[in-house]
């Protein structure tokens, strides 16, 4: 059937190649002039299945408590901002903090996390791709106790779900990346989580758009895409700027502006823009520079070398849809990079990105049809976009296609809200 992609970014690009390796005409329209240019464009690098504990858990309230009003904290919540949206999201969210619903979030999101993670390696093989990609794991680092504990019995659930996760010494996780060196002796163990991965996922998404145009799939690109056209309950096309484009059916994969495609039509998708930030520098000292990934929880950053470039992203930012750069945030993310690996690089030459993650309350993604025929929702995927990009393209592309996926629906799709 012919089939139309709404967003290119990581999740909507590998969604329009799995349709295609389907069998599908596949068509795919994004406002940007090639693909993965917005959230996916900057991102942390992370294939991060370690990452799949949710947002919402016991423990968050209170550490946003204790972060208000701190400019340069990992959670900055914009209490006055007035977005009806943003304080639903919130009510969802809290009633998400429970011991109970953690689990239950964890093991949804590590589900596609594992099967995504698998997918990547099968197609990387297949289509020989190249995304400055690192194999070499990625290595959680803890300087308080408390977190540190409360990430070890996070780790014990994720490994009863599937996913190895191996607790270090501080000495361990010097032999696992020297280049932590300078703060050694703040450190009090680590969670290595050695089947993960990282890279570039702009690199990534460019070369397998790159791969699907080649069999076949049309991107059309510099298409604002306006809203949906609905007739008794049907979709007759999308309207753009330029023109209705028609066709058997419909992906929405717009991330943080997935919500209002589909609003008008009944369907209220609890998605609220998580701003992040990164900064890129280019390295003057690779030996003073990380090679496995790491994620520092303290400060809630993650870190991925890309050859001669090393990435750093982190923070949230509760409060609108505007990309805008915070200096006290880059500034921030700048300030512990060089604090971590003093050295390595300039940080006059730091290219700074702010860019919006569509976080769901639950942090679980939204995949599967809706109550308007033809339409299907693959969205909502918050930061770990590429670490679950490949695993739910495959997901949707057989409920499209009517076939059994190789992984459980349950809790994925919209109804569970």
């Amino acid at each position: 059937m012919r089939v139309l992609v709404l967003g290119a970014g990581v999740v909507g690009t590998t969604t329009a190649f799995y349709l295609q390796k389907a069998g599908h005409e596949v068509v795919v329209l994004d406002r940007q002039e090639t693909s993965a240019m917005e959230t996916s464009f900057a991102n942390g690098g992370q294939i991060a299945a370690a990452h799949a504990d949710p947002w919402a858990s016991p423990t968050t309230p209170w550490k946003a408590l204790k972060w208000l009003g701190k400019k340069d904290a990992p959670l900055l919540f914009h209490y006055l901002h007035l977005d009806p949206a943003l304080w639903s999201w919130c009510f969802q969210f809290l009633k998400n903090c429970t011991s109970r619903k953690t689990e239950i979030n964890t093991e949804r999101t590590l589900r596609i996390a594992l099967h995504s993670r698998k997918c990547l390696k099968e197609l990387r093989r297949e289509l020989n791709l190249s995304y400055d990609q690192r194999e070499e794991g990625i290595l959680h680092f803890y300087r308080d106790s408390k977190e540190f504990d409360q990430a070890v019995h996070a780790a014990c659930i994720m490994r009863k779900y599937g996913l190895d996760r191996r607790v270090l010494s501080p000495s361990q996780c010097l032999e696992c990346e020297p280049a932590l060196s300078h703060v050694g002796e703040q450190l009090v163990g680590g969670i290595y989580s050695q089947d993960d991965e990282s890279g570039d996922a702009h690199k990534f998404s460019q070369a397998i758009e790159r791969s699907a145009k080649v069999n076949g799939v049309d991107f059309r690109f510099n298409h604002d895409i306006h809203r949906l056209i609905v007739e008794n309950g049907k979709i007759q096309g999308v309207s753009t700027n330029h023109g209705t484009i028609k066709a058997d059916a419909y992906v929405v994969c717009m991330g943080s502006f997935s919500r209002f495609l589909v609003k008008e039509h009944g369907i209220n998708l609890p998605i609220y823009p998580a701003k992040g930030y990164s900064i890129t520098l280019p390295l003057l000292k690779p030996q003073n520079a990380p090679t496995v990934s790491l994620t520092d929880d303290e400060f809630k950053l993650v870190i991925s070398r890309f050859g001669n470039r090393l990435r750093v992203a982190g923070t949230a930012e509760l409060g609108g849809y505007s990309t805008a750069l915070n200096d006290v945030r880059t500034d921030f993310i700048l300030k512990k990079t060089m604090e971590l690996f003093p050295g390595c690089a300039n940080p006059e030459d730091a290219e700074l990105w702010a860019g919006l993650r569509p976080k769901t309350p639950d942090s679980v993604p939204i995949i599967g049809k809706t109550s308007i025929d033809s339409l299907y929702l693959n969205t909502g995927h918050g930061t770990l976009g590429w670490t679950m990009s490949c695993g739910s393209a495959q997901v949707i592309t057989d409920i499209i296609g009517e076939k059994t996926p190789e992984i459980s629906l349950s809790g994925l799709s919209y109804d569970r809200f």
